[in-house]
């Protein structure tokens, strides 16, 4: 626990995810974007020392399954983490809403029950360009990357707090 002059009881987890298991959760749909992502995020868990070894990657079919699948490996008490991977651009109907919503949310709600930090890799994008934009390789901006440094800073928070 680190502290500063600004406040006596601030609490910063560390940033090194040696130790920690964690299960990336990759949506099928837009796969194109979605395996640039979990590049990100493995990208991301190296650079933060978590094992390949303390890594488990599963697929379903989209966004729409990601809360059930990331709740499914909270519960089983394997993982001290979850990444969710996913994309969803916005088409012509109103489906975009009802995917990415659900999806947020029942994420939101997996995490509270379950007391496992769940990052939200889930682009909800207009278009395609912005999904590219928000999926680059190493050195660019790639929000699968930006969920791996979320679980381990939340992992470790969650770790502190329950001491």
């Amino acid at each position: 626990m680190a502290t500063d002059a600004r406040s006596e009881h601030r609490v910063d987890p560390d940033l090194d995810g040696t130790g920690l298991r964690v299960a990336v959760v990759a949506s099928r749909f837009n796969d194109h974007i979605t395996l640039r992502l979990l590049d990100g995020a493995r990208r991301g868990l190296a650079a933060l020392h978590v094992a390949e070894a303390d890594i488990t990657e599963a697929w379903v079919p989209g966004a729409f399954e990601l809360p059930f699948a990331a709740k499914a490996f909270a519960e089983s008490g394997t993982v001290d983490g979850v990444v969710c991977i996913g994309c969803v651009i916005r088409g012509e109907t109103t489906h975009y809403e009802e995917v990415a919503g659900q999806c947020a949310a029942g994420l939101q709600q997996a995490q509270l029950a379950t007391g496992v930090p769940m990052a939200f890799g889930v682009l909800t994008t207009e278009n395609l360009e912005q999904a590219l934009n928000r999926s680059e390789e190493a050195g660019g901006h790639n929000v699968g990357e930006e969920g791996a440094t979320v679980v381990v800073e939340m992992a470790r928070l969650v770790e502190l707090l329950r001491r």
